[in-house]
């Protein structure tokens, strides 16, 4: 029988087997052409602009955060120490604590209540456009004015909110005075300020949930919360994900509205991080421990982040 099998004449003379087609149509998608470059330039500003606003910044902070700047001329390297100073102080550590219970209590308030909030929103009509609106607006308020409001809603004397409260309630409340007060102003004004937000986010996450879903929903006669249970709130995972690293990062952060109502008083009771940070930098001019301190922080923020980002995204699996 004769051999039907291709084969590739050597030089010599001898029967070599030809390429694979593999090999052929590999060779053949090679591109000859040299690639083009010039798409790095239209990155370039972006590049640079994060070099000048965050990078370049960055390291200035790294730089005093390992010297004892005594004048712009005059500075000593002592490496770790103001780490080792800022991680040992007391009164870092308490307002650390008092962070972290603050943006656990906004996670704990914000996020079921913006959910609430949310469903109950209409779906169709001209009553959209009037909750969209309504719910909208603290959100449309700056921070500082946010907290000029409530420095005079909460107020016993001439504000509407802290009269109420002492002589419709009978409590004697005065948020300049008691640290519980204080406490609670400061929350109260988060809640009213930022709810909004996981609201606007999960009636997102609810109109792109399909229709069909709710209709089939119906005719099993499934009641309202085994509806919100088993088709709303495992559709909302992503969405929420994202409000609670918001709310996360952005409480944990908080400066603007504690030190316009309270100054981080009375005492230490709304001294959070982010005003003690700035009571470091900018009242005692302490260079090196604030910039141990801002790296710290910062470090501190990524990681929860990761851990918050990691844990929600796993248990959607």
């Amino acid at each position: 029988m004769t051999d039907q099998t291709t084969v590739a004449q050597s030089p010599a003379g001898a029967a070599e087997p030809a390429p694979p087609p593999a090999e052929e149509a590999k060779d053949a998608r090679v591109d000859p052409r040299p690639k083009n470059n010039r798409a790095w330039w239209l990155v370039l500003p972006v590049v640079v602009s994060v070099a000048f606003t965050a990078v370049i910044p960055l390291m200035t902070v790294v730089n005093y955060s390992v010297q004892d700047v005594f004048s712009p001329s005059e500075r000593i390297f002592v490496g770790l120490e103001w780490f080792r100073d800022v991680a040992r102080d007391p009164e870092v550590r308490g307002a650390f604590v008092r962070t972290l219970l603050f943006s656990a209590q906004v996670l704990l308030i914000e996020i079921p209540l913006g959910v609430a909030i949310a469903v109950a929103m209409p779906r169709r009509g001209v009553s959209v456009s009037v909750a969209l609106v309504l719910v909208a607006l603290p959100l449309l308020i700056p921070w500082n004015v946010v907290g000029t409001i409530w420095q005079i809603f909460a107020r016993g004397d001439i504000g509407l909110g802290g009269w109420a409260i002492n002589n419709v309630l009978g409590v004697n409340f005065n948020y300049t005075l008691d640290s519980t007060d204080a406490w609670l102003t400061v929350l109260v004004m988060d809640v009213w300020h930022w709810t909004p937000l996981v609201a606007l986010l999960a009636y997102a996450g609810l109109r792109s949930i399909p229709q069909p879903y709710f209709q089939a929903a119906q005719i099993d006669g499934a009641s309202a919360w085994a509806t919100f249970r088993h088709i709303q709130l495992p559709r909302l995972r992503g969405v929420l994900t994202i409000a609670i690293l918001l709310r996360f990062m952005d409480s944990f952060m908080i400066y603007t509205e504690p030190f316009v109502v309270t100054g981080g008083g009375p005492g230490n009771a709304t001294s959070f991080l982010s005003i003690l940070l700035s009571k470091i930098a900018v009242g005692q001019f302490d260079l090196g421990p604030a910039g141990a301190f801002s790296l710290l922080y910062f470090l501190f923020v990524q990681v929860l982040c990761y851990v918050f980002f990691t844990v929600l995204t796993r248990s959607g699996r």
